[in-house]
């Protein structure tokens, strides 16, 4: 059996690493950077506790790897910019286990590493359709150091080239986008702030929300955002140093000295900054036809609001690996069936996740009050929602994992 994988994110790697090890198929991931360049990685990402959860159960060795190149995420703290604590959670409290505060270029790292031989690097692909000799299957074609390649006959395509995915768009049309009304931007930092950052936290200045927390070794990643038009781009102007700084600095109060300290180090960085605009684009699991998975943001591009991009990625390959794995070696070929299998076991799980990573973005809408908007979270039915994000994994045939 063949299996291709588009991608050496964080779906592919794990899927890559996984389907290796199962005697009797071929494993071919082709990622487009070479190897070592994580370029594209420069900020800093929380992880959510089920990803942790899920990886756990499937990839032990593999979490371990994680959790050793990152501070846990333990608490989430939603502040005004003048220090006035509106919510200070324990993810104990929602949660089995912490979450991973890590940079983007270190996990990819971790997962590139752990999925080894496996990963060909400089890869630029050029062609996917279905293959003319069977309509179940496809066949790719791809260029690497000057040569062109091409493969024929794959049983399995995995799509993990993220939100943009070329092969999403090429076997299944342009998703349907969202736009949502909302601008953010990233940024990663020395850590120059003498202790007052640290655990993942929130500040709001009317509508517009910093976050930011500290990521080994020794930096801070921060992010904004503020509402505009959902038709609009980002303005120029908005993304000045003074611009920015009027957008989180309180009125009526000067900013509590953790604030002070991100505002001064995102106008000093201003040019540095990675600017995108808030959207979500339709949930697709697999292609119609033939046997191609989509997996993390090629299936599901979401707001990034509860921090489930990469961590819904991590479910979805956990959740796909040990199907595959189980179904395999239980003897069942029928790919069509395993996708039809995974579909079902995703897709309620990810409306509820899209659905619920919208709803709290309530607070950084035009014309969101904070303080009025984040009393919800301190209460019962928003946290037992947490509950089911951060715990219901879903593993397949396995009742521990719920």
């Amino acid at each position: 059996m063949r299996i291709v994988i588009v991608g050496a994110g964080v779906a592919g790697c794990v899927m890559a690493r996984r389907l290796a090890l199962l005697s009797g198929i071929e494993v071919v991931c082709l990622e487009r950077v070479v190897r070592d360049d994580h370029s594209e990685a420069g900020t800093g990402l929380n992880i959510g506790p089920n990803a942790v959860k899920a990886l756990t159960a499937i990839d032990p060795e593999l979490a371990e790897s994680i959790t050793r190149a990152s501070f846990p995420w333990r608490n989430w703290r939603i502040s005004l910019t003048d220090g006035e604590v509106l919510l200070d959670l324990a993810l104990a409290r929602v949660a089995e286990g912490p979450g991973w505060r890590i940079r983007w270029s270190e996990l990819y790292r971790v997962l590139r590493e752990a999925a080894g031989s496996s990963i060909a690097y400089g890869c630029e692909i050029t062609q996917i359709r279905g293959d003319p000799a069977d309509a179940s299957k496809t066949s790719i074609r791809w260029t690497q150091n000057g040569e062109d390649y091409q493969l024929d006959g794959i049983d399995l395509l995995i799509a993990a080239d993220g939100r943009y995915s070329k092969a999403r768009r090429t076997m299944s049309g342009e998703p349907l986008i969202r736009h949502v009304g909302v601008s953010i931007f990233r940024l990663l930092v020395p850590d120059t702030s003498n202790g007052l950052i640290d655990d993942y936290e929130q500040w709001f200045n009317g509508p517009n929300r910093l976050l930011s927390f500290r990521v080994p070794p020794d930096h801070i990643y921060i992010a904004g955002t503020f509402p505009i038009s959902p038709q609009s781009s980002i303005a120029e102007s908005l993304k000045e140093p003074d611009a920015l700084r009027a957008a989180y600095t309180p009125k009526t109060a000067p900013p509590s000295a953790q604030a002070r300290w991100m505002i001064d180090a995102i106008c000093e960085n201003a040019a540095d900054t990675h600017w995108a605009r808030m959207q979500e684009h339709e949930m697709l699991y697999r292609a119609a036809g033939c046997n191609v998975l989509y997996l993390g943001d090629a299936a599901h591009g979401m707001v990034p609001t509860l921090g489930q991009g990469a961590t819904q990625a991590i479910e979805d390959s956990a959740n796909a690996a040990e199907l595959i794995t189980q179904r395999y070696s239980s003897g069942d070929n029928n790919i069509d069936g395993w996708l039809s299998e995974f579909d079902a076991l995703r897709a309620a799980r990810m409306r509820f996740v899209m659905e619920f990573s919208l709803d709290a973005t309530d607070t950084m809408l035009d014309g969101a009050d904070p303080v009025e908007g984040t009393k919800h979270k301190n209460e019962e039915p928003f946290q037992s929602r947490l509950k089911i994000l951060y715990r219901d994994i879903g593993l397949p045939l396995d009742g521990n994992a719920q």
